[in-house]
């Protein structure tokens, strides 16, 4: 006798968590766009080919960003744990490095929205 598995409901996140949510899949986007472009425009140039590896952060952090944005706002998925999410905020901070400053805004926006106490019981 075969037993079916039990479904849970999906969870319901709150407004801000798919506002974090989304914000980190721009912020992604954006951050591999410009590794990207960083890399190619890099590779490309005679003088700075040795700096070629400048767009290897963004490139990462928008890869990194991409997969727990998508998972955060997945119903059947597990959340990323809070403290990843508070570090991928921070690093988003860091992008300004490479002259991100949309992901440095984003960044920002996300560490206040983690710090709400409604915002927390949705991680892990």
């Amino acid at each position: 006798m075969e037993s079916t598995p039990v479904s849970t409901p999906p969870q319901i996140k709150s407004q801000k968590v798919q506002v974090i949510a989304v914000l980190m899949l721009i912020s992604g986007i954006i951050n591999v766009l410009i590794g990207l472009g960083l890399a190619a425009g890099l590779a490309l140039s005679v003088v700075l080919i040795c700096c070629s590896p400048v767009g290897l952060l963004p490139m990462a952090l928008g890869i990194f960003e991409l997969i727990h944005a998508i998972r955060l706002l997945g119903s059947g998925t597990e959340p990323p744990s809070y403290a990843t999410v508070q570090v991928i905020a921070i690093l988003e901070i860091v992008a300004i490095l490479a002259g991100n400053f949309i992901s440095l805004v984003i960044g920002i926006v996300n560490l206040v929205m983690l710090n709400d106490p409604e915002v927390r019981p949705s991680f892990k």
